[in-house]
């Protein structure tokens, strides 16, 4: 709502399957007796998915949403159906709840920009969420951007130049979260390092981090800020 995206949301569950989210062929016959496949589209042609729970679905369902996530169409039955633009997949998860729940495979967890830990809010917030959602007026949400400026503001993100120094910290800090590396310490406790996809989301972030500030470029301070939540 806020973003002026159109959305829709998916509660995954264990016997969820991969066409519920993508879509299906049914087959129809017309007055002549002719029969012929159509597609369905699915709830993932939208422009903001809400995953909800996304680790109660198996393994299999999960990874119907790989090739929208890096490639922005899906494939079905041969034929490919293009994503509305621009495209977001968020998703929610438990991960203190492991009973019932399928870990996301590490494919999957690469595609996503980052993984914000939700922790208890500080007393002042959790004073206005008592306060606010305990009465009878709905608290609701104001629409700020529409679809078009976002991306607007995605292209101008591209666009920001990034220092050398930023590119140099930037690569260091995700090699050197590689097994292989000649580190014996995170050799003992890393098996899956992050990807060229993690620097490349580190970089997007920082970008970001920059113009929000009014910046024109990133710094390392903001690779600092964001490294733990990217990586």
């Amino acid at each position: 709502i806020v973003l002026g995206l159109d959305s829709r949301r998916v509660q995954f569950t264990p016997d969820l399957m991969p066409s519920d989210i993508l879509g299906s062929e049914v087959m129809e016959q017309d007055e002549f007796g002719k029969r012929s496949f159509r597609f369905i589209s699915g709830p993932i042609f939208t422009q903001l998915l809400m995953a909800d729970e996304i680790n109660r679905a198996s393994p299999r369902t999960q990874s119907a949403l790989l090739q929208a996530m890096q490639e922005y169409h899906v494939t079905i039955a041969g034929a490919r159906y293009d994503l509305p633009s621009p495209f977001h997949v968020l998703a929610t998860q438990n991960p203190l709840e492991q009973e019932g729940t399928y870990p996301l495979p590490e494919a999957q967890l690469d595609r996503f920009l980052m993984q914000v830990d939700i922790l208890y809010p500080e007393i002042d917030a959790e004073r206005r969420i008592l306060l606010e959602t305990t009465g009878i007026d709905e608290a609701k949400a104001d629409k700020v951007l529409q679809p078009a400026r976002l991306k607007d503001i995605q292209t101008l993100i591209r666009r920001m130049p990034v220092p050398e120094s930023v590119v140099e910290a930037i690569l260091k800090l995700v090699r050197s979260a590689r097994p292989g590396q000649g580190n014996a310490e995170t050799d003992k406790h890393i098996a899956w390092g992050p990807g060229p996809r993690a620097s490349q989301a580190l970089t997007l972030c920082a970008r970001a981090r920059a113009l929000y500030d009014g910046r024109l470029a990133p710094s390392v301070d903001d690779i600092r800020a964001l490294a733990e939540p990217v990586l």
